[in-house]
């Protein structure tokens, strides 16, 4: 059965959703969450900015955005009486699936559940899917959760 389940969470109701099906598993296999925020912080760079600006005012305020996301999805945790641990990685222009399956392979995690858009077509073309990179490239179990609006599309 599943000992660490690994999270990754950015805010997002969909990610959101893939937490509350890890909280799930956790209950019934009596896991460990450990939930992931993946800063990317090429991705909020204008280049606009000078060097300063960037050190002194952006990086704090995504920092502290990132500390937000650990710190909701903890309590979320928390509330539901799961054990669990917590970790922000820094990163500069690398893919957030690479840094996920990378800190799945050293905790080591035994599952790792992901909230997933569902995009297809033009929309998944373009945007790309972290989640079905982690999906094909894991050595471990992947659960990916639809979103609420990408379930209703398959309905449909």
């Amino acid at each position: 059965m599943y000992r660490n389940i690994l999270v990754p969470i950015d805010g997002s109701a969909t990610s959101t959703r893939g937490l509350d099906e890890a909280i799930s598993i956790a209950r019934l296999a009596g896991a460990t969450l450990r939930l992931l925020h993946v800063l990317d912080e090429l991705i909020f760079v204008s280049g606009f900015e000078s060097g300063a600006t960037y050190a002194d005012d952006v990086l704090p305020m995504l920092q502290r955005g990132a500390q937000e996301v650990i710190a909701a999805g903890s309590a979320r945790v928390a509330a539901a009486g799961v054990a669990m641990d917590s970790k922000i990685v820094e990163c500069f222009g690398r893919r957030a699936s690479d840094v996920i399956l990378e800190e799945a392979a050293a905790w080591p995690a035994d599952l790792i559940v992901v909230g997933t858009h569902g995009r297809r077509g033009i929309g998944r073309a373009l945007l790309g899917s972290d989640a079905e990179q982690i999906a094909r490239s894991a050595t471990v179990p992947v659960l990916l959760v639809r979103s609420s609006e990408a379930t209703t599309r398959a309905r449909a």
